[in-house]
């Protein structure tokens, strides 16, 4: 039993984080590191689920749920800020986890974490695939249906024309080839394309923003809290707190920032400016937005809608913007989708070096100094994913997933406050135990918030993956056979 909850030291995971012949190249400067988790952050959640909320939970008071997830985002942050600026090393919320709770439980996060970040990078990809359908319906070329959607999707196109019933999805599987092949190639390349692509849809968040503003209409607000239908999740305070459960997806891209601690320059002072930076800059962003997009058009109309920022949008007359909007979002999409992939690769870099995978994950490239074989393979898992399961079913996976590693989290800082108070920190977080509490306090009632179904694939998947772990990982961990 002693096994299961045998944990790494901190001068064995630093001394793994050193730069070496065979580890990963530091590249990322703390501005790199802000545009990464905005690259993260800005994407399928502001232009998409904002409508679907705003319809089904919070109505204008969806602005209020993007609040109430940051808050939950800020708490668990703080944490992450403290354990990136304390251990440096690849992995996120995993190595954290192995380094305060044990084997047992890093395995468990870690498993967790795919959902998070394959899951997510499906999810964007099959909402990218949406709009590109979109943007090229405009000029009149259209994507043989048996290869524009899965067999279990119906996607509406703005002028009514409906695609259902397809083989799989060929735009999405295409995205997320592309973007492994470049993940593959170097880090470096990868977070040149995201700085790009994080100005420009930034840019464009700021341009609706601006110019929607003088095109609000206050009836649209009335009510700003609609009355509870007489269901938890519709409407009212408690359709708030669903509809940040359902928002907070627009939020997950933060904590892949540390994910490329062992990547980063300075990570003692980048990973917190990177975590923070880039969280607080969405936040505002966010708020903004939906308060534009709420007020331009009744929230009523945004039900069923994929595309409720371009819906909304042409209600300003700025017609010829609307397919720089599209071109904008597919941008988002495209840099939310990068990042996924290098999270999630990163994630199974380190459990494989720690043994609880095949050495196959953590086999690096000679030449380009990636995990390319990890790559490689969440090229073909993403992309199976991507083609052929709707969005539906992928979204709130990743919801329960991401709320469930925060908690971990947040409770790795109260261990490591108790059981190390000596380590160097270049960040501390603070009002522990207070902030790190109240982490696992949110989360678990976004949590609580989303469908039971959520809880019960989230129980499928976890209980696949301790039939791995006994099976495998634990006879191949190197802690595991270090020690009695």
């Amino acid at each position: 039993m002693s096994r299961l909850f045998a944990k790494k030291s901190l001068p064995l995971l630093l001394a793994e984080a050193s730069e070496s012949e065979k580890g990963l190249k530091r590249t990322l400067s703390s501005g790199a590191l802000v545009a990464l988790g905005i690259g993260a952050i800005i994407g399928a959640g502001l232009f998409s689920l904002t409508g679907i909320a705003a319809a089904e939970n919070a109505g204008p008071a969806v602005t209020i749920s993007f609040v109430l997830a940051a808050v939950g985002c800020a708490f668990a942050g703080l944490c992450y800020a403290e354990f990136a600026s304390m251990i440096p090393v690849a992995g996120s919320a995993y190595t954290y986890s192995y380094a305060t709770m044990g084997e047992f439980v890093a395995w468990i996060i870690g498993w967790d974490l795919v959902l998070e970040y394959a899951l997510g990078a499906a999810t964007v990809a099959v909402s990218w695939s949406r709009y590109l359908l979109e943007f090229l319906h405009k000029f009149g070329i259209h994507i043989p249906h048996q290869l524009a959607v899965s067999p279990w999707e119906t996607v509406k196109m703005s002028d009514g024309t409906l695609i259902e019933g397809g083989l799989f999805n060929l735009p999405a599987v295409i995205i997320v080839l592309l973007l492994s092949l470049l993940l593959i190639k170097g880090t470096r390349e990868s977070a040149g394309m995201n700085n790009f692509l994080v100005i420009l849809k930034v840019s464009v968040v700021i341009v609706f923003i601006i110019l929607g503003w003088s095109h609000i209409d206050p009836a649209n607000y009335d009510p700003y809290i609609p009355a509870n239908t007489g269901k938890y999740e519709n409407f009212g305070w408690t359709g708030i707190a669903t509809g940040a459960a359902v928002v907070f997806f627009a939020f997950i891209g933060f904590d892949a920032v540390s994910t490329a601690a062992q990547e980063a320059k300075n990570p003692q002072k980048g990973m917190p400016i990177g975590i923070l930076g880039s969280l607080i800059i969405c936040t505002i962003l966010y708020v903004l937005f939906a308060h534009v997009m709420t007020g331009l058009l009744n929230y009523k109309l945004f039900a069923g809608d994929a595309k409720p920022a371009a819906t909304a949008f042409a209600q300003t007359g700025y017609d010829f913007l609307q397919t720089g909007l599209i071109i904008a979002i597919l941008a988002g999409y495209t840099s939310v989708i990068l990042v996924m992939l290098l999270g999630q690769s990163r994630v199974f870099y380190s459990m494989s070096r720690d043994g609880l995978l095949p050495k196959f994950f953590s086999d690096v490239h000679p030449r380009f100094r990636t995990p390319w074989k990890t790559n490689a393979f969440f090229m073909v898992f993403v992309s199976l994913f991507a083609g052929l399961v709707p969005v539906s079913d992928l979204g709130h996976m990743v919801s329960i997933g991401t709320l469930f590693a925060f908690s971990l989290v947040c409770i790795g800082v109260i261990i490591m406050r108790k059981k190390m108070p000596e380590i160097p920190r270049a960040f501390k977080t603070p009002l522990v135990p207070f902030v790190p509490i109240m982490g696992v306090l949110v989360c678990g009632y976004l949590m609580y918030s989303l469908p039971k179904e959520s809880w019960a694939r989230l129980a499928i998947w976890l209980a696949l993956g301790l039939a791995i772990y006994f099976f495998y990982s634990r006879h191949n961990s190197k802690l595991g056979k270090e020690k009695p």
